[in-house]
């Protein structure tokens, strides 16, 4: 056993065996709680503690993982191609919608930031939870925070709108695909994109659009929105 746990594939084969359990679980159930991601992340977090294995000995194996983040959200532009014509018809309500998404996005972080004390370091932490990863991360820390508390707000969120997403375009009578794809996306990137695929292919597809335009946005808002605020509570 000692010598299987040492292994420097063992992370990684464990990674990948939780998120197959979940994908089973949530197949089985169909309940939003039982999220692949979250019972992969649950799994791995069990097992870790059953065996003692500390986080920097299995961050050894499974950072290989984190290399097929970016050719990952390259791949969701092909179901995208296939509804260029959605795309072209629908371009400016989609940006704008996306642009309205991310200025909320960061303005509510900054200002619930505020209102609840917590450091300027955790602040821009958590200031680009609704991109996906690979971009938050360079966000964070080019702003100067903490690429660890980034890495779990973004999955924190991103399964959070996989799980309500659904729920809110039901209550709200969001019936169009286009809003209902551009708006999960841009709220809970690839994980939220990921149960857009899910409600239809165009809803997926839009999301996945989103995911890119979203993170590039976030990277060029984010700045000027936080020194805007730093001034006003200032001058306040």
């Amino acid at each position: 056993m000692e010598s299987i746990l040492n292994n420097i594939l063992f992370p990684l084969m464990l990674t990948l065996l939780a998120f197959e359990i979940g994908i089973l679980i949530s197949k089985k159930t169909k309940f939003p709680l039982f999220n692949p991601l979250l019972v992969a992340i649950a799994l791995v977090i069990g097992t870790l503690c059953v065996f003692k294995i500390e986080y920097k000995t299995y961050n050894e194996g499974a950072k290989f993982i984190n290399a097929f983040l970016g050719p990952a959200t390259v791949v969701l532009a092909v179901p995208l191609y296939k509804q260029l014509e959605a795309l072209k018809k629908n371009l400016w309500p989609i940006l704008i919608g996306i642009f309205i998404g991310c200025v909320v996005s960061v303005t509510c972080v900054i200002a619930m930031s505020f209102a609840w004390g917590l450091s300027q370091e955790l602040l821009i932490s958590l200031i680009p939870k609704s991109v996906t990863t690979p971009i938050g991360i360079e966000v964070s820390n080019s702003l100067g925070g903490i690429s660890s508390i980034t890495i779990v707000a973004i999955v924190v969120t991103g399964i959070t709108g996989s799980i309500i997403g659904p729920t809110v375009c039901k209550i709200l009578n969001i019936k169009n695909e286009v809003a209902a794809g551009v708006s999960i996306g841009t709220a809970s990137h690839a994980v939220g994109t990921s149960r857009a695929f899910e409600m239809g292919e165009k809803v997926g597809a839009m999301s996945s659009l989103s995911i890119g335009v979203a993170g590039l946005m976030t990277v060029v808002i984010a700045p000027p929105i936080f020194n805007l605020a730093q001034k006003l509570i200032g001058i306040i």
